[in-house]
């Protein structure tokens, strides 16, 4: 194929953008990703913004810019404010910080000590970005510009090379060369299943020349995760160029975002995208001069968890419901309206444009032999730090944990890991040095999924964690084929029982059966994986559910239906505050004596136990 001569200079715009930045003076930038505005960082932009106005001259610039940036992904430390020229990020800002931030730092080049990060290992306050290993342990390329521009500036975007690899595409104008590139990086689905994404775009590839469409699934339904999200809260364009480069490579002149409505700061951020990049000829008819169009609708969903299915997906952007339809025919074949379909996640598509820059060997280079490039993971529960990450595929849950993530909070034990939110399944300790990547995960019966990434201690009741994601599943089951709907009901009653102390050994293997039956006869891949979180927990924590069962204890304390109060007699006083206190009249005793709790009146509220100023009451 011939070279394309494009009307558009994108290294002038390029330099044009740069030169725009540097005028910029002192850049202060401000987390406005959904987490921190809820936690106030509008009210601390608008401070720093009347700051700036009243002065004109500073320590060593003249002038102040506050950029509101998209998620930092340091989401329990939020507020976040970064000062890259001074190597600084503050923690947890407040409105009322900000004077104090200006005065010392900005313009006295004091940092305010009480606001930098404590390193939960030295307990030490932490001065320089590079020091904080939440950050330093961290490989962004999805995540690389989160952050660090303003998500809401196509200049900002530019700036960082943003639409370069588009550019370069169309004027190659190989469509063939581009999934050669995406094929040799290894790039796999970032959205659960890990299909290799460059055989997804030769099978669609291959039915060019009518009309074809490119999807974004941005859904992201499980609970926990907000990868996707972010990226398209903070880099919006690099998605949309990930689009347009996927929509070239296949022969689409047309795409559909699907973003579920609870996003609305995403869906905000990709309107304007769209907007400013149709306005600069980055998107549209015949970009940058070329043949080459491309138009991208938003597609607003109503949160139903089924419809990350691409089917369901397709189906509920068609205008119908969304459930899952059988396969085949696939997408690539029959898909939206009846035509070609290609249909990757966010993530997936953010890889694309850094992938066509850098280098197929570039991105290949990290991983491992079979999953290629970095993954984004959503870090919660029992550890020091929480919030987004972005890893080298390959790396250990030990590094995750311990490193990254700080180690365990308030000194709790390790004891497991919820990989893969409600598809996923659970990893133990023995778990912790294997390879985080497809296979590795497959074979110890979890799967990477979408990221969600949960850390467990030895507080948290492993029984009640399958119950949590089972409940979610049948809730969001969209009924439509009897071994989901059905299976996943009885699986949640089973679960129910247990855990409210009326289980029986009996229960376990009904509950295998049926977590099988479920898993072989399901429709979707939603279905077949609902399982999961049940089938790794049997696996690895078979004594959790026997102690349950047999017991009739929760060895982590957890569940309230075995909790047991009971007086201890000898620090008992009779002063009758318990009794006085309890709703339900199961404490008895005299004054001045030990009393003692009738268990089968008694609720288990704990109120007697909160207020028994002797700590006589305590629970067994």
């Amino acid at each position: 194929m011939e070279k394309t001569t494009l009307n558009i200079n994108i290294q002038d715009e390029q330099k044009k953008a740069q030169e725009q930045i540097t005028n910029q003076g002192l850049r202060v930038l401000v987390c406005a990703g959904t987490g921190c505005m809820a936690n106030g960082s509008m009210k601390v932009i608008e401070k720093f913004r009347e700051l700036g106005a009243n002065v004109s001259t500073l320590t060593d610039y003249d002038k102040m810019t506050i950029v509101p940036t998209g998620c930092h992904g340091f989401c329990e430390q939020g507020v976040l404010v970064a000062i890259p020229d001074k190597h600084v990020t503050y923690v947890k800002v407040k409105e009322s910080d900000v004077e104090e931030i200006y005065e010392s730092h900005i313009k006295n080049n004091k940092p305010v000590e009480r606001l930098l990060y404590i390193d939960p290992k030295t307990n030490e306050h932490v001065l320089n970005d590079e020091n904080i290993n939440f950050y330093a342990k961290q490989t962004r390329t999805a995540l690389a510009n989160c952050g660090n521009i303003d998500a809401e500036c196509i200049d900002e975007a530019i700036a960082v090379r943003g639409y370069e690899a588009l550019s370069k595409v169309l004027e190659e104008n190989n469509p063939e060369s581009v999934i050669e590139t995406i094929e040799k990086s290894g790039l796999r689905g970032r959205g659960g299943g890990g299909f290799p994404t460059g055989r997804k775009w030769r099978f669609t590839a291959a039915n060019r020349g009518g009309k074809s469409y490119i999807v974004c699934n941005g859904d992201e339904g499980d609970p926990g995760a907000f990868m996707d999200r972010s990226v398209m809260e903070g880099d919006p364009h690099k998605l949309l160029e990930g689009m347009a480069i996927a929509a070239f490579a296949i022969g689409a002149d047309e795409g559909y975002i699907y973003v579920r409505a609870e996003y609305p700061l995403a869906i905000k951020r990709l309107k304007k995208a769209i907007k400013d990049a149709e306005e600069r000829h980055f998107l549209g008819k015949n970009i940058m001069g070329s043949d080459f169009s491309l138009e991208i609708h938003i597609k607003e969903g109503a949160g139903a968890f089924v419809c990350g299915e691409e089917t369901a997906l397709m189906a509920s952007i068609e205008g119908e419901r969304g459930m899952p339809r059988p396969k085949p025919p696939f997408p690539a074949n029959k898909g939206l309206f009846g035509r070609p379909t290609l249909i990757n996640n966010v993530e997936t598509l953010a890889n694309v444009p850094v992938i066509m820059l850098k280098g197929a060997d570039w991105f290949a280079q990290m991983g491992t032999e079979t999953s290629k490039g970095t993954k984004t993971f959503a870090l919660t529960g029992e550890v020091n730090n929480t919030g987004l990450i972005e890893v080298p595929m390959g790396t250990t849950l030990r590094e995750i944990v311990f490193d990254i993530g700080g180690g365990m909070r308030d000194g709790k034990k390790f004891k497991a890991v919820q990989i893969g939110g409600p598809s996923g399944g659970c990893l133990t300790e023995e778990h912790l040095d294997i390879p985080m990547d497809y296979d590795n995960l497959t074979k110890a019966g979890a799967m990477v999924g979408s990221g969600g990434l949960v850390v467990m201690s030895d507080k948290t009741c492993i029984v009640e964690v399958a119950r949590f994601f089972m409940n979610f599943t049948q809730h969001e089951s969209c009924g439509k084929c009897v071994p989901c709907r059905e299976g996943t009901k009885n699986m949640l009653k089973i679960l129910e029982k247990i855990v409210a102390g009326k289980g029986e050994m009996k229960d376990l293997d009904t509950l295998e059966e049926l977590a099988h039956a479920v898993k072989d006869g399901s429709l979707c891949g939603l279905g077949k994986t609902a399982p999961n979180p049940v089938l790794s927990t049997l696996k690895y924590f078979r004594d959790e559910y026997i102690a349950h069962i047999k017991d009739k204890k929760c060895p982590a304390g957890v569940c309230t239906a075995m909790k047991k109060l009971v007086i201890n007699e000898s620090a008992c006083r009779g002063c009758t505050k318990c009794a006085r206190i309890c709703p339900v009249g199961a404490i008895e005793g005299t004054i001045k004596h030990p009393h003692h709790i009738n268990q089968e009146k008694c609720i288990k509220c704990e109120a007697c136990m909160k207020n028994c100023p002797f700590k006589a009451i305590v629970l067994e």
